[in-house]
């Protein structure tokens, strides 16, 4: 039921607002890699001096050129509280081009002030940095094992946040709760598929798009089993 609710989200990728979203989303993440390499080359001396050898200009330049490539390899987990802070500016253009299109009977969710969703939006990033500086003792010392547990422990983050503020613009807080906990390993197994995509490049951009998509059919497709079951 997973796959489907994913396939439904990609089937709708070539919607308008979709790509308005993926825009917004491109430039937020080529301005966060610009602004964290810029600062790493801010610390780098602007002339490197050996003795005996003096100034080396060319070595410079390469370590310069190695910061670049460098914070783009890391660009492969640092989309992973970067997809946080998106849900914060994604959740309700996504969330209501997917139910213009697949629940439009349905009215219109309770408005949430956009400044509290982008707080949400803050503090999980800042969760999920935490979780994973802290992790980081774990991911070396289990070598071979450190992308399966990278995985697991932000697909338990991810697909809770998730899921919680798409429940939430139905249920509430409290019924987001409820049914989060009744349903806690499919969204965990859909957080963990988010997971692992958003440690590919390139195709990690997509990712908190579609994990909107994908987690606003899941909530619909629960809430109506919970409907329809006495």
């Amino acid at each position: 039921m997973i796959f489907s609710d994913f396939l439904k989200a990609v089937s709708q990728i070539g919607d308008l607002r979709f790509w308005r979203v993926l825009g917004l989303g491109l430039a937020m993440s080529i301005a966060l890699l610009a602004g964290a390499t810029g600062v790493v080359q801010l610390l780098l001396p602007d002339q490197i001096i050996l003795p005996w050898f003096g100034e080396i200009a060319w070595l410079s330049n390469l370590l310069s050129g190695f910061v670049l490539v460098a914070m783009i390899g890391a660009s492969v987990f640092l989309m992973i509280p970067v997809a946080a802070l998106f849900l914060g500016v994604m959740l309700e253009p996504i969330a209501g081009a997917v139910e213009a299109k697949h629940y439009a009977h349905l009215d219109p969710p309770a408005p949430r002030p956009i400044s509290e969703q982008l707080k949400e939006a803050v503090l999980f990033m800042c969760i999920l940095i935490v979780v994973n500086l802290i992790g980081l003792v774990i991911y070396f010392a289990s070598t071979l094992l450190a992308p399966v547990i990278f995985w697991i422990v932000n697909g338990i983050l991810l697909g809770r946040e998730y899921f919680q503020v798409v429940a939430m613009r139905r249920l509430g807080r409290e019924g987001a709760n409820k049914m989060r906990a009744k349903h806690r390993w499919q969204i965990w197994m859909a957080g963990f598929l988010m997971a692992v995509p958003l440690t590919i490049p390139v195709i990690n951009i997509l990712v908190p798009i579609l994990g909107v998509a994908t987690f606003t059919h899941m909530f619909h497709r629960l809430n109506t089993q919970s409907l329809t079951t006495p």
